[in-house]
């Protein structure tokens, strides 16, 4: 009975070390980790015992006995991943090669003090890393009252496996020399030197914020937005709550085929009664029972063998979407299915080769609204005058020219980072320069400064690859401690939390947070996981009410500062 770990595995890599025969791969060690869709467990080597389910943060990993229907492809996925080995069982080893935790050589004039500003995955991966030491604080800045990023933001609602990594988060929020500083942003209330003055170093985790946007004539006009921005609608971060998404006309079109359409696709085409089970926004869920939308286009400048969303989100969405390709896509399907080599795209094109042709469904009519997949359409322009009516594509490669109408015209190109106040920062690349997560620019190391995640390395990867990116930077970072090369704070530990309240009096601590949190889970009723604030101002009204520490935590608070 081996275990198989599912869709919605996040890279974390913790079931690696958990493993006693090393028998899931690619490890954090490997060549393949950074850009792998997911782990794989070997079914001949897997011995059935069963740690890798409780490592996971995910609950990604089951064993092949227990799983669902749709689950069932992702045996075959995972020993796919290994090669024939003719009844061998391969060599096994009794632990994977484990990452030694950074060691920091104590000072006399107090702690290590990092200063983390974001509080998403690498975040969170990188206090955690630097927490495995005695004598170290770490304190987290970010500007909404709420923290984990993306992992609250930007993860589909119908995802809520994907979403359980936050508990390993709160695990690291509540560990000794831990700080929430949220609702403080860093270039506007505090400055990056302001935090040098109170700390050794600051590392920057802040993620790829802005859309790489589509440079066509007419977008930007009523009609058009990014798959990325709705997404933050679908979750309610507050900064997007009163995004117009018009969902009156019968067809919207996705330009990009990466895992972030597949989702905003299928919530689009999703059940809102199903959604309504999830943490979906309020204002989002009553947007979709009223929608018009039939069909959810989703283009693609190259070809099937090309595609950008990852096998396991492709299997995912075929398993609970009504999803067709055109006779020509269906085509171009079995065109590259007969040349292709490499075994995981010949996977996606097997998939994608079962799928029903859109003219069949149009013949036996559509009970519920439907996904198509389209190929080899490069965008042009919007069309329409002061809104949208459809969007017009070349065929790659020719002049002819496709319209396609739609109501709604998303695009979901890919991310860019944005630039740091007081950091140097590479506009090409969209990402701040570094050298294996230390800041650098044409004079050499910027002192004290440090990234981590997408900032650092680009919008690659997923939830569990920042866990081997923020290990980078902070043993780095505590190299530099341990060699003298970071310059002591000016001010005492005491005088951060001082400081931080005279700029923001409404920073939210983790008392406030889970106060939010508590709240969040009461409106939920018990019918939904949660039932989200999408306002700011309501969120700290619900902060306002976290009881105080009792008088004994504040004195050995003050004890440790």
């Amino acid at each position: 009975m081996p275990h198989v770990i599912t869709q919605s595995c996040c890279s974390d890599g913790s079931c690696v070390y958990a493993c006693p025969v090393n028998c899931i791969h690619p490890s954090p060690d490997e060549p393949g980790f950074a850009t792998a869709e997911m782990l794989y467990i070997d079914p001949a080597a897997c011995v059935d015992c069963g740690a890798c389910v409780s490592a996971c943060p995910v609950g990604a990993i089951a064993a092949d006995t227990r799983l669902t229907e749709e689950q069932l492809p992702f045996v075959e996925l995972n020993a796919a991943f290994y090669p024939a080995r003719e009844g061998k069982l391969p060599p096994t080893s009794k632990l994977a090669p484990v990452i030694e935790a950074p060691v920091v050589h104590t000072r006399s004039g107090g702690p290590l003090r990092v200063a983390i500003v974001g509080s998403g995955p690498a975040a969170m991966y990188a206090a955690d890393e630097l927490l495995t030491q005695q004598g170290v604080r770490v304190n987290v800045f970010e500007k909404l009252p709420t923290p984990y990023g993306l992992v609250r933001a930007g993860v589909a609602p119908d995802h809520p496996s994907t979403k359980r990594v936050t508990w390993l988060f709160e695990r690291i929020a509540r560990t000794p020399g831990f700080s929430f500083f949220l609702n403080c942003e860093v270039g506007s209330d505090l400055t990056h030197d302001e935090l040098l003055e109170h700390h050794h170093a600051v590392l920057y985790a802040v993620g790829a914020p802005d859309d790489r946007r589509l440079e066509i004539d007419g977008m930007g006009r009523p009609g058009t937005s990014t798959a990325t921005e709705v997404v933050a609608w679908i979750n309610g971060h507050p900064e997007f709550t009163e995004l117009p998404v018009d969902l009156s006309g019968e067809r919207v079109v996705i330009v990009g085929n990466g895992n972030v359409a597949l989702d905003v696709a299928r919530i689009l085409t999703s059940d809102p009664d199903t959604l309504a089970r999830t943490d979906i926004a309020g204002h989002a869920l009553a947007a979709l029972r009223e929608s018009r939308v039939q069909e959810v286009v989703i283009a693609a400048r190259r070809g099937p063998a090309a595609s950008a969303f990852t096998l396991p989100e492709l299997i995912g969405l075929t398993s609970t979407c009504d999803v067709v390709l055109d006779t020509a896509d269906h085509d171009l399907v079995i065109r590259d299915l007969a040349t292709e080599t490499d075994p995981l795209t010949r996977n996606k094109l097997e998939i994608l080769a079962k799928l029903g042709e859109s003219a069949a469904a149009r013949e036996t009519g559509i009970s519920r609204p439907r996904i198509r997949l389209a190929y080899g359409l490069t965008p042009t322009r919007i069309l329409g005058n002061a809104g949208t009516t459809g969007i017009e594509f070349t065929l790659t490669g020719s002049d002819e020219t496709v319209e396609i109408s739609a109501g709604l015209v998303l695009t979901s190109i890919g991310y860019r980072g944005k630039p740091i106040r007081g950091l140097p920062f590479d506009e090409v690349a969209a990402v701040v320069p570094n050298d294996g997560g230390r800041v650098v620019d044409q004079g050499g190391a910027v002192r004290g400064s440090y990234v981590a995640g997408w900032i650092k390395r680009g919008p690659t990867g997923f939830i569990g690859t920042n866990k081997s990116c923020a290990a980078q930077t902070v043993h780095n970072l505590v190299d530099d401690y341990n060699n003298g090369l970071l310059a002591d704070p000016v001010h005492k530990v005491s005088s951060l939390d001082r400081f931080v309240r005279s700029r923001q009096p409404k920073v939210v601590d983790h008392a406030g947070w889970k106060a939010i949190d508590d709240a969040e889970i009461s409106r939920g009723g018990g019918h939904r996981p949660r039932d989200k604030f999408t306002a700011v101002a309501d969120m700290l009204d619900a902060a306002a009410t976290a009881p105080e520490p009792p008088a004994y935590q504040r004195l050995l608070a003050g004890l440790r500062r």
